[in-house]
């Protein structure tokens, strides 16, 4: 059996308790992502970490310096009984502008890109099909440049990034909550 690195989360195999499924979206900084996926009915558990890059256990730090290639990212934890993969990928993009390329308001850089970390073929399938309809909706003046990427091993960050905005009250840079 092959083991994880470390402080390493990989999806393989389910996370989560027994009935509940995972997503992983980066939508520039993960303070904001968290606290308004913390908000949506049905998931049971969020964790920011680092995602898509090309070393093991990355700091902030280092992602901070776009040497890295990770993405700050929120791991959804989900019961799909109460909340579809789909409308979890419409709150995705209804709380940023994913016609931005790796940046999000005042944060630049790659590892604050738009992106879809899928952990199979059907995540994979469902994002792209609702990219796909944005782009033709009109809704935005520019195209979607949200990356569909596979998810490989998330890093949880550091503790004191973790529910950042619940603690601190800052961090909410995003748009409020709203069903849709």
């Amino acid at each position: 059996m092959r083991q994880e690195p470390a402080g390493a989360t990989s999806l393989a195999g389910g996370q989560g308790p027994a009935a509940h499924d995972v997503a992983i979206f980066a939508a520039g900084c993960f303070w904001g992502v968290q606290d308004y996926f913390d908000q949506v009915p049905g998931v049971t558990e969020t964790e920011v970490g680092y995602i898509g890059g090309h070393i093991n256990n990355p700091s902030y730090e280092q992602v901070s310096t776009h040497t890295t290639g990770h993405a700050e990212a929120t791991r959804v934890v989900f019961d799909p009984k109460k909340v579809t993969y789909e409308i979890l990928l419409k709150q995705f993009f209804r709380m940023h502008d994913p016609t931005q390329l790796n940046r999000q308001g005042p944060d630049i850089g790659d590892n604050y890109r738009s992106a879809i970390f899928y952990k199979d073929e059907a995540q994979k399938a469902v994002a792209q099909k609702l990219i796909n309809e944005l782009n033709q909706s009109g809704k935005y003046k520019k195209p979607v440049v949200t990356t569909l990427e596979p998810a490989g091993k998330f890093w949880p960050a550091e503790d004191y990034h973790q529910h950042y905005t619940q603690k601190t009250g800052f961090g909410a840079c995003h748009i409020d909550y709203a069903v849709v």
